[in-house]
């Protein structure tokens, strides 16, 4: 069966997504805040700040790219990543940490559409098109493997150094070396660069406006944007609860028992997630195979992953409830893992039924779907968490969108 070209760009593009996920704080994020005394709300809250600060910045980091290019924009964003990683290091207290999100949300919002559209143009400029689930989803994959890695090393760090700050510190090592790989592109993945006139501003906005109403205004689009956004957000909101449940777990075993708090808690995050990476790797890089069991139809996928991952939320609660602190960590396994199983299906999904001329403006609407989604359901998860406790907060979020399925359940294709 014919497949996609690993040429040079691709093993970039696939050590671009290892470099960035190189985030060394991230399996250890919650815990970092439950240290510094934040309850589970004003954690909901810092979530939101960053998501809230990507939904209002989506539409001028696409402007910006148009006018610098996509690769001076991308380097933009590493460098607001690093100056979020600083003031992180340095923080003791809501302010600042609230301001490093703001910085981190910057670097979100500066890369992430962007290079998704850096992808596809290249695929169109190669004529490789019609491979966009199993390009994307294998590119994606080594991403995973670099948190895979990730979880090891700063499991590590937190084992020798006892503290949570050194990891910040340490993840501006790799996004530094992203910085130079993404200077290294082929300078046509820049794409049309046009300099920052009021018309070309007024022709780009009316152009993302436009992809908003298109979006809205076709009832089958909003349910792909929807579907596709509505479990990023979910997951986004709810995954870093696993820090917390592995803590508990690995504070009851008898394993190690004469070992400190902090390291004992650092192994068993750092190997749970290496184990978890290396499966959603391989789920991300299946996304092809997967879609290819339903005849290419991308419609059932959706909505039967869609589902599987709300039923796993509300099972994992139970568990937890119940003190089957394992059972609830496999079912946080399956809401990782789905995610990055349908993710490449659903960009891909959007991608075929979009014009190449919209297709980032799109994307961006897409994205600043999912960021809304997660603004909305982690302060109101921290609310949950703090009132009744995490396994009823994950069961009472994941069973009020398993009964929204009207808004997102689909049932043809866009058009």
């Amino acid at each position: 069966m014919k497949t996609f070209i690993r040429d040079r760009q691709y093993y970039k593009f696939s050590l671009y997504g290892f470099f960035k996920n190189l985030r060394f704080f991230e399996q250890f994020l919650f815990l970092f805040f439950l240290e510094k005394g934040i309850d589970y709300v004003k954690i909901g809250l810092l979530y939101s700040i960053r998501e809230i600060t990507i939904i209002l910045l989506e539409i001028p980091s696409g402007l910006i790219a148009d006018a610098v290019g996509r690769r001076k924009t991308m380097i933009g964003a590493f460098a607001l990543y690093i100056a979020s990683f600083l003031i992180f290091y340095f923080s003791n207290h809501f302010g600042l940490m609230a301001l490093a999100m703001v910085f981190f949300a910057f670097g979100d919002a500066f890369r992430s559409g962007v290079h998704k559209a850096m992808i596809f143009h290249y695929l169109k400029e190669t004529g490789q098109d019609e491979h966009k689930v199993d390009y994307y989803g294998h590119t994606r994959s080594w991403s995973q493997r670099g948190s895979a890695l990730s979880s090891l090393i700063a499991a590590l760090a937190v084992f020798y150094s006892g503290s949570y700050r050194i990891i910040f510190i340490a993840t501006v090592i790799p996004y530094l070396a992203d910085m130079l790989l993404i200077w290294s592109y082929p300078a046509y993945l820049d794409g049309e660069i046009k300099p920052l006139e009021a018309e070309s501003l007024k022709k780009k906005f009316s152009i993302v406006l436009s992809s908003f109403v298109l979006s809205f205004k076709n009832i089958t689009m909003l349910k792909t944007l929807t579907n596709l956004s509505l479990y990023g957000g979910f997951y986004k909101a709810v995954k870093d609860y696993i820090q917390p449940v592995i803590m508990t777990f690995a504070l009851s075993v008898p394993l190690f028992s004469g070992m400190a708090e902090k390291k004992k808690t650092a192994l068993f995050v750092g190997l749970f997630y290496f184990a978890v990476y290396l499966l959603t790797a391989r789920m991300s890089q299946s996304s092809g195979k997967f879609l290819r069991i339903f005849k290419k139809d991308a419609i059932r996928p959706m909505n039967i992953t869609m589902t599987a991952g709300f039923v796993a939320g509300i099972v994992l609660g139970i568990f937890y409830n119940y003190h089957y602190l394992f059972w609830a960590i496999a079912g946080f396994l399956v809401i990782m893992m789905i995610e990055n199983l349908r993710k490449p299906i659903g960009i891909a999904l959007v991608a075929d039924e979009t014009d190449k001329r919209i297709m980032a403006s799109v994307l961006s609407v897409q994205s600043q779907a999912n960021s809304l989604f997660a603004a909305l359901l982690a302060p109101l998860a921290g609310f949950f968490a703090d009132k009744f406790g995490i396994g009823t907060a994950l069961m009472l979020v994941s069973l009020l969108l398993l009964l929204a399925f009207p808004l997102y359940w689909l049932k043809k294709k866009p058009s």
